[in-house]
């Protein structure tokens, strides 16, 4: 556990372990300075613990650099999204209750987790974000906050690029929620969507994918290879779509050396965590390829989880959303384009001093 630390944490790695109910859980609280921790929980058959750090520490500097009062955290646990609703619901009520008195953590939705999960450990701790609008919350996935954050902060990226949103073309890894809103939020603008993949594979059509037709046939429990008018791939060929736009929306590291000089874009927007790795964001730049940081580009859900913990509307979330993500994007390529220093140097310089400011008035700097 100690290779993971550093000046900035983690402040505590609690492994959860209930054999009754099959639960493997990981919770990673990294810096509280700020404010309470706020993160998704995420469920897997592939996690670990060194993920969740990784996962745990963007979203320190992603709520530092969106200046919530949140410090970072992340949950995950072992097991199939898909597994039966009954059992999936004991192992995160079991989990929920395992950290009844963690409460410098509070729960949001992520990947394989939804409204309904936040339901239960609300149900059980009172203590989550992202809650079903019937117990009072606004319902991150529903309404798409973090699709909604990346349609801006692509938009205000393609400036940079010198280009306009209309008749861009775009492609993105992952249709989940993250996925599909970018979809459909961009497409609303006039972007055109060519290439797509869930984890079953991919299918690209250089003339245009109708994103209403797929966003139905995805809800109806259908994989993205289905759609009919399109040329059915491998997931790994989607990075060699030609395009301007592509969004990695679905796990880590999906970007990385061994692929990245593949990639034939003007610009990555991550709807995921860290989806691409540092080597392959500094080769990116040096191509002059504009890699918008993941905590920068898709802070939109955690910006309307604290909106949601503050009492806020859904409304005045979401255009809390869009006037933080617009404002941070153009301020981190601003100040790139200033220090000669790739998007993430300049985002991690402005997060960084958020949190360090903060934990010069604790008295103990970790918590």
């Amino acid at each position: 556990m100690l290779n993971y630390a550093d000046d900035l944490g983690p402040l505590k790695i609690i492994h959860v372990h209930e054999p009754s109910v099959g639960l493997q859980g990981i919770v990673v609280i990294d810096n509280i300075a700020i404010g309470p921790s706020i993160g998704g929980m995420r469920m897997a058959e592939d996690v670990s613990t060194e993920e969740c750090f990784r996962l745990a520490r963007t979203m320190t500097f992603k709520n530092a650099a969106a200046g919530l009062p949140h410090g970072g955290g992340k949950s995950v646990f072992h097991g199939d999204p898909a597994m039966p609703k009954q059992d999936k619901e004991r192992r995160i009520r079991a989990f929920a209750c395992a950290l009844r008195d963690t409460v410098e953590y509070i729960f949001g939705p992520d990947m394989g987790t939804d409204e309904e999960c936040m339901a239960w450990i609300h149900d059980e701790i009172g203590r989550a974000t992202g809650l079903p609008r019937e117990l009072g919350g606004i319902p991150l996935d529903e309404i798409g906050a973090t699709g909604w954050g990346v349609r801006h902060a692509t938009e205000v990226a393609l400036e940079f690029c010198n280009l306009g949103i209309k008749g861009t073309r775009m492609v993105i890894q992952g249709f989940g929620a993250v996925g599909m809103h970018a979809a459909k939020f961009l497409g609303e603008q006039g972007a055109n969507l060519v290439g797509v993949a869930d984890s079953r594979g991919s299918i690209a059509n250089p003339k245009g994918i109708d994103i209403d037709a797929l966003i139905g046939l995805v809800k109806s429990g259908k994989s993205v290879i289905e759609y009919e008018d399109g040329e059915k791939q491998n997931q790994d060929a989607l990075i060699d779509i030609e395009c301007e736009i592509w969004i990695p929306a679905a796990r880590p590291d999906v970007v990385h050396k061994g692929n990245v000089e593949r990639l034939k874009t003007r610009l990555i927007s991550p709807g995921a965590n860290i989806a691409v790795t540092d080597e392959a964001e500094r080769f990116l730049n040096n191509k002059g390829i504009i890699c918008l940081p993941d905590f920068i580009a898709n802070a939109g859900g955690v910006i309307c989880a604290a909106m949601e913990w503050q009492g806020a509307s859904e409304i005045v979330a979401m255009q809390t959303v869009k006037e933080k993500v617009r404002h941070n994007t153009r301020r981190v390529l601003e100040d790139s384009r200033a220090d000669h220093c790739t998007p993430r140097e300049a985002a991690l310089k402005l997060a960084e001093q958020r949190v360090r400011a903060a934990m010069r008035h604790r008295r103990w700097s970790a918590f």
